[in-house]
């Protein structure tokens, strides 16, 4: 036995306190930070905030490819949900380590009822055949390459490089000209230019007739 594959006890552990297990164990993403980060200089997220957006992503991408987007969020929803048990590992740290991720998922949904439901979402994501598991590939990609665009937007140089290395990771048509499109847009012009492009102007104008 390996500090990675521990023997999980679950004797007298019913299925909704397995579950409540389960929904504060999903908490713990909230607390885990997201390593690449403390290479760029710049920048900060938990895995919580990267999944949630990687969902979103990975529906709006399968919305514009004709795919199935619940399915495919759903995929992004839990494809790092292993990080409450092992921590996110960045490119350097996964040169050290050995971890097994997927029996840290199982291991996190045993006794829950979920496992059926859930596992094979794992599985289709990791063998990335399905038009849903690269579009999901894609949309964890996208995420990083939104952050890296804001960051490169306020000043580090350095996201720029790391925008070009994501890039080549793309696996579809629809996630390479999002992806493009991004690197493109300035990442305040959401707020800036609309939805009432005026409001600047009307600021001015009021502090120069004050």
């Amino acid at each position: 036995m390996t500090a990675c594959d521990p023997q999980v006890n679950l004797q007298g552990r019913e299925k909704l306190t397995r579950l409540a297990d389960f929904l504060f164990e999903a908490g713990m993403l909230r607390k885990t930070p997201r390593s690449g980060y403390q290479f760029l200089g710049s920048g900060s997220e938990n895995v919580a905030e990267h999944s949630f957006r990687t969902a979103i992503v990975g529906f709006v991408l399968a919305n514009e490819a004709g795919a199935d987007p619940v399915h495919t969020a759903m995929m992004c929803l839990f494809h790092d949900f292993h990080e409450a048990r092992i921590g996110d590992f960045n490119y350097v740290n996964r040169i050290y380590n050995t971890c097994d991720p997927k029996a840290a998922f199982t291991h996190a949904l045993e006794g829950t009822g979920l496992e059926q439901l859930v596992l094979p979402y794992w599985d289709e994501l990791e063998e990335a055949e399905s038009l849903e598991s690269k579009l999901a590939q894609d949309a964890d990609q996208i995420d990083l390459i939104l952050n890296l665009k804001e960051e490169f937007d306020l000043g580090n140089k350095y996201a720029g490089k790391w925008m070009q290395g994501a890039m080549p990771r793309l696996r579809t048509d629809v996630g390479r000209e999002l992806a493009q499109r991004i690197t493109e847009t300035d990442h305040t012009d959401w707020w800036y230019k609309g939805p009432d492009r005026s409001w600047w102007a009307r600021k001015n104008g009021k502090k120069k007739a004050e």
